[in-house]
């Protein structure tokens, strides 16, 4: 029997046990007769007696092999199914590792059972109170996860367990260089950073007295800043890691890298930030990031993180809920943008269009000038500096969002002085922000910048901006007749004024007045604009002021967990006599998305190989299970062409301006 087919319907992988250990394993299976049909059996290593082999036990069996090849812990040392006392009641250990010195304790307990890492973390804990053990694996055969229990209060992850051989600080004091992280990068095992975020607050920030978000915001910035050091110096080691320093000392070392960060990435946190939480509480949060690396071309791995902790802090009020990204890269490949054309995102969040329309770029040019695209590394080419610094820009009206922002920018391309803070639809008010010394020394520069792109000098409502890409909040009301009475959208159908306006109809005028005549938008909005009787004086202002060229509905799973609400993007462009001039009848590019790409809990679902393990595309990172747009993995495969490509053979028949013949 094959051992994928015990696997079929369970929750167990088996990506981290070496092929030769599976096949070693898959050739001693061998059946039994039992009342209910044929069972597949192994002759347990440690117990030396046949055993069922269940989804569990193939695990157990295979983790055994590498406990005792790799890590040269005799089988005389294990014992599986280890009774642990909890009063009257026993439970049972999968796999303990008995103490060379002291036969009567425990050195690592494993445990197998729990397929999700909350589940069987909570388990170790509970094992390892009870039998004294100081180290603890988790793992299901995809994922795995080491633990050192400091203190009866925390655990704290490490980046393996020694060997037979070596004590716990010979696997701390290791150095790691870039290309090690890369190797030991948690999120390919199919972890993820929202998850590990609250694992910390469970475990010390919910305790600490701090602000969550400043806290690891300030965390993720000197780990980022750390990786690019360490990335463009190669004999460099991280020092984003707890190399067995005590508590006290690697706080003076993570400060320290705070203190260099801040002074070559400024405008994010001022010059006298520090660290907040204690030095022991530190140690657990630098314990759980190691292994994690944040350097990736698509920024998602930190989008995810940072939805969550801004939603966490604003409490959901303002429908702050960012982009997938690749609902951004299906927009920007569908609309183009050029080295020679301005871009904007007039509430931009973490900055996603403004950046992948950078990368957008930035590939172009490198391509056409043979030099290498490094994704990441802010380039010294001086044109791919001047489309940053001058073309493209993001305005959003959440300063926090704004910093998380500035800081994506400042690693992708030195682009953040282009993203402001400002309230989009109440442009009225932007003035107050040029008499605020505290907002100039901050974003003076980028607004400089900016103004030259008015329409009109004394103006800050009407801008010429060639493309704009956005998916501005849905949630909520403007009620201010202040700001509703400068807006066309703002009055009934009849043409009274409305008492509320969502703050998603107001965008779509607002938008289309940054646009020059010609200029092109993909915006996110509700399905229900769509559909909507009572919002079809809506869809008859979009029709007045420009084509629309195509609408892509989205799986109502997009926007989880924080909204089911069904959305679409619209893609417009202005009527302009020469770049699309005006006509009352044309077809419109309908697609809708067929792949969900999240489930109902709003997880990614990620492509997957026959054996369970994850695709990587050709960047290294996990591929998300769409069909917006063709993917190449890292072996050369790829997908289908997707909503992307079928858009572009549309605008080529259609011979839409934008896109080439």
């Amino acid at each position: 029997m094959q051992i994928q087919e015990i696997l079929k319907d369970s929750n167990y992988t088996l990506e981290q046990f070496d092929k030769s250990y599976i096949e070693e394993l898959e050739s001693k299976i061998f059946e039994k007769e039992l009342k209910s049909g044929k069972a597949p059996y192994v002759k347990c290593l440690v117990r030396k007696k046949d055993i069922k082999l269940t989804p569990e036990e193939i695990v157990r069996q295979l983790y055994i092999m590498k406990l005792h090849n790799e890590y040269g812990y005799d089988l005389e040392r294990m014992q599986v199914e280890y009774p642990v006392h909890f009063g009257r009641e026993i439970k049972r250990a999968d796999i303990v590792i008995i103490s060379k010195i002291d036969p009567t304790a425990i050195d690592i307990i494993v445990e197998l059972k729990k397929p999700k890492l909350k589940d069987g973390k909570e388990q170790l804990k509970s094992y390892t109170h009870a039998t004294g053990a100081k180290i603890a694996v988790w793992t299901n055969g995809q994922q795995i996860e080491y633990f050192h229990r400091k203190d009866p209060n925390y655990f704290e992850h490490i980046p393996d367990i020694p060997k037979a051989n070596q004590s716990l600080r010979d696997i701390l004091e290791k150095r790691v260089s870039y290309q090690k992280l890369e190797e030991l990068d948690k999120l390919k095992q199919g972890s993820n950073l929202k998850d590990i975020i609250l694992d910390m607050e469970d475990e010390v920030l919910a305790n600490a007295g701090v602000d969550v978000f400043e806290e690891i915001f300030k965390l993720i910035y000197i780990k980022l800043f750390d990786e690019h050091q360490t990335k463009n110096g190669f004999t460099r080691h991280l020092e984003f890691r707890d190399y067995g320093e005590s508590d006290p000392e690697l706080k003076e070392k993570i400060q320290k890298l705070f203190d260099e960060a801040k002074n070559r990435w400024q405008g994010i946190f001022s010059d006298d930030s520090k660290i907040e939480l204690s030095p022991s509480h530190l140690s657990i949060c630098v314990s759980s990031l190691q292994d994690i690396k944040f350097f990736n071309s698509n920024f998602e791995v930190i989008d995810d993180a940072f939805e969550y902790l801004i939603n966490k802090t604003s409490k959901g009020e303002k429908g702050q809920f960012f982009t997938p990204r690749y609902i951004i890269d299906m927009c920007v490949k569908m609309l183009d943008p050029k080295e020679s054309e301005t871009m904007i995102d007039t509430a931009s969040g973490s900055c996603g269009f403004p950046l992948h329309s950078f990368l957008h770029v930035k590939e172009k040019i490198c391509n056409e000038l043979g030099i290498d695209n490094d994704l990441i590394a802010t380039s010294d080419n001086p044109r791919i500096t001047e489309y940053v610094q001058q073309k493209v820009f993001g305005i959003d009206f959440d300063e926090k969002t704004v910093r998380v922002a500035r800081m994506l920018n400042i690693i992708a391309g030195d682009g953040h002085t282009n993203v402001l803070h400002l309230n989009t639809l109440d442009y009225e008010r932007w003035s107050e922000k040029l008499n605020d010394e505290y907002w100039q020394d901050k974003y003076f520069e980028g607004w400089q910048r900016l103004r030259r792109l008015r329409a009109n000098r004394n103006s800050n409502r009407d801008f010429n901006f060639d493309i704009l890409m956005a998916n501005p909040p849905f949630a909520g009301d403007i009620k201010e007749s202040r700001i509703l009475s400068k807006y066309e959208l703002g009055k009934k159908p009849n043409g009274k004024w409305q008492s509320k306006v969502g703050r998603d109809i107001l965008f779509i005028e607002r938008n289309l007045q940054f646009l020059k005549s010609g200029g092109r938008m993909a915006i996110v909005l509700p399905q229900g604009r769509f559909n909507n009787s009572s919002d079809k004086h809506i869809r008859e202002y979009i029709a007045e002021h420009c084509r629309i060229v195509a609408v892509v509905g989205l799986n109502g799973n997009v926007f989880k967990p924080h909204t089911g609400t069904k959305t679409s993007v619209l893609f417009v462009q202005k009527w302009d006599d020469k770049l699309c001039p005006k006509k009352e009848d044309y077809p419109i590019f309908f697609a809708t998305m067929q792949e969900p790409s999240k489930d109902n809990s709003g997880d990614k679902i990620y492509h997957k190989n026959e054996d369970g393990s994850y695709k990587l595309d050709t960047h290294g990172h996990l591929v998300v299970k769409h069909d917006l747009f063709k993917v190449t993995f890292n072996d050369g495969t790829t997908t289908n062409d997707g909503i992307a490509e079928a858009f572009i053979e549309f605008a080529k028949k259609e011979g839409l301006s934008f896109v080439g013949k």
